[in-house]
Order: C-alpha cells, then structure tokens, then sequence
C-alpha cells in the first residue's frame, strides 16, 4: 500500500452512553453494548495501521471501553501480532457527562488530529461538531437515532481515515460540508445537525421524544426518506437532502388531534420499531441565513432527538440554518481517490533466485 508518511495523528470518540438510552424501553431500539463498541475501535486500529497511522488519541470512559481496550492491546502484544498505532488516551477529569466529550474533542483539536472518528448517534455527533471547529469528522452509528452519522462498517471509515490523515487523498478530494441549525433561546446558543423539536412537554425528562401527541414544531437541516428519528416527520412531507442549499419544517397538529385533520399527517418511523402517525397543521422551507421565531412559547426543545432546553414562555426563541456546519468524512468518495491513484497497491514481490 503507498501512503506518505505522516506524524498526523487520529483521535477517537467513542460515547459510553450511545445506545442505551429509555428508547430501549419506548420502542425496539438496538441495544450497543461496551464490547461492541471496544469490537468497533479495534477493527478502525487495524486499518489505521494499514495506512500508516502511528498514533491514535482516545477519549477515556468510566464504562469499560478504554480498559477493554488496553486489554486487546496487551493480549495483542503477547501474541505477537501486527502492531497498531500508539494509543493515547488523555489525561483528564471525567465526569460521566458530555462534558467529558467536549474535554476530549478540544484536546484532540490542540494535538493537531488530521481527523476525529466518533462512535454514537445524532446527539453525541452533535457535541462533538460543536466543538471540533474546523477538524473533520469520520462518523460512525452506534446510538438510538442515527441520521447524521454513517451505518457502515468500522474497518472502511477505519480505512478511509487513516488513508485522509497519511495524505494519501487530499481535503477536497475526501471531505464534505454539512448544514447546521443555531437555536437561540434568550442569552442561550445551542446546535443541532440534524433537526430541533418543540415538544408541549414542559420539563426535560428522560430527553427522549417517543409520544408523537408530544411534538409541536420540527425544524430540519435535512430530512432524508430513509431517516429514523424525528426527521423523518419533516421528511413525510417534504424531503430534503444533505446537500441541498435549504431546510424545512413542519407545525404538528393540537394535542390529540387525530389523522386526517387540518392537513392530514404522516405515518413517521420516530424510533426504531416506532412507527407512529404524526398530524400536520402547516408545512414549509427553511432558507440559510434567515432568523425564524419559534411558535410555541412553552414547552422543551430537543436537539437532535434528545431534549435539552426547557422554554418558560418569557424569552424569545429563534432558529437559523447555517451551511457552514462541520466537515465530515466521505468514505465512498476517499476510499474511490484512493484507489484511482494506486495508494491501495503494492509493489510485486521480488523474482527468486538470482538475476
């Protein structure tokens, strides 16, 4: 295999929390286990050290991934095996919060990472795109709702990664733009990657949404046919993809309104095994760049499938899509480079014998 070598390092954010969520109980949801996810980030070491990479930073857990890990490592070396690159895992305070993910992208941004792979759903992908700034993502689907990261095996994204961080492909040949939406709730900023729901729930909770006579209001950066999670509402009624210039939304109808009134609705898939009917009063598009007020006044506003913020009536809340989100890894495209150019080929063995 050619690559250039490269010092450039990888970091890795595996989220102990990613797909054991209440939804386990709400619906059929996959249940991700720790050892999956230790499975996961060996199968992305191995193709790291295929291309090359020589050092992996890593986010320590209270959960069991990091010292399942270092046992893989160890039992590794005893064996003999191929080694893979050096595994740090940093130095810092854990508080079993999603601040500890927010600690670990900002140290991965200071040491320089070529890219950040992260293992979670929609929500976990959206606070490490808050604050990875402008270091690619490589995504991969562990969570509950998966809309924004890739369903695909470790090894390829593992592959693709190391193949982008080795210089063998190029930023423009191997990274993509995503779309964002900035929630402003009086002094409060917070973002989403894939969609923000008003829900007529007043208090936070267990965060998830899975009572569809909850949903008020569903804002979009895109909603693909084929999406689980609370963008599929949005989808039902008006498509819209990744790459296109422009959102949408939809208002829901009253609580307990039934199919059929104001516009009908649509049967949405919210959860996994969740398949609900979803009325719709008004529907339209989200333009970049322009403020929208959120209607209702009450109420608590998930981000990404997961509720964060309660509003108590008296602050303004606005919405704005922006295309300028973060810059995320095109596996299809990156592994294609590669191999148009050779960097996937090795040289022929030498002949026998003498010359």
């Amino acid at each position: 295999m050619k690559h250039t070598s490269s010092t450039a390092a990888l970091g890795i954010i595996a989220n102990p929390a990613s797909g054991r969520d209440i939804r386990r109980l709400t619906s059929r949801a996959l249940v991700f286990p720790t050892v999956e996810k230790v499975n996961m980030i060996e199968r992305l070491l191995g193709a790291f050290a295929a291309t090359g990479v020589q050092r992996v930073l890593m986010m320590p857990d209270l959960v069991g991934i990091a010292a399942g890990l270092l046992r893989a490592i160890e039992g590794r070396r005893g064996q003999g095996e191929a080694a893979w690159p050096e595994v740090e895992f940093l130095e810092m305070p854990l508080t079993d919060s999603a601040l500890d993910t927010v600690r670990a992208v900002e140290r991965m941004r200071a040491a320089g990472v070529a890219a950040i792979v992260v293992l979670g759903g929609d929500g976990t992908h959206r606070i490490v795109a808050g604050a990875c700034g402008d270091t690619p993502l490589a995504t991969l689907s562990s969570g509950t709702n998966n809309a924004f990261p890739d369903l695909r095996e470790a090894t390829l994204t593992g592959l693709a990664a190391g193949l982008f961080a080795s210089g063998a492909v190029s930023p423009a040949e191997g990274l993509v733009g995503n779309k964002r939406l900035r929630l402003r709730v009086g002094e409060r900023e917070e973002l989403a990657l894939v969609e923000v729901c008003v829900t007529r729930l007043e208090h936070v909770g267990a965060r998830a949404v899975w009572d569809p006579a909850s949903i008020a209001e569903v804002y979009a950066a895109f909603a693909e046919p084929d999406a689980i999670g609370l963008s599929s509402i949005v989808a039902g009624v008006s498509p819209v993809g990744r790459r296109q210039p422009h959102g949408a939304w939809v208002h829901c109808g009253g609580a307990g309104a039934e199919v059929g009134a104001e516009r009908g609705g649509v049967w949405a898939p919210i959860a996994p095994g969740l398949v609900v009917p979803v009325p719709i009063a008004a529907s339209g598009l989200l333009q970049p760049g322009q403020p929208v007020a959120l209607r209702s006044l009450r109420g608590s506003v998930a981000l990404d499938g997961e509720r964060e913020i309660e509003l108590d009536g008296r602050q303004m809340a606005t919405l704005t899509l922006e295309l300028d989100g973060p810059r995320s890894l095109d596996v299809p495209a990156t592994l294609g480079a590669a191999i148009r150019r050779g960097a996937l080929r090795y040289p022929a063995a030498a002949p026998l014998g003498p010359p």
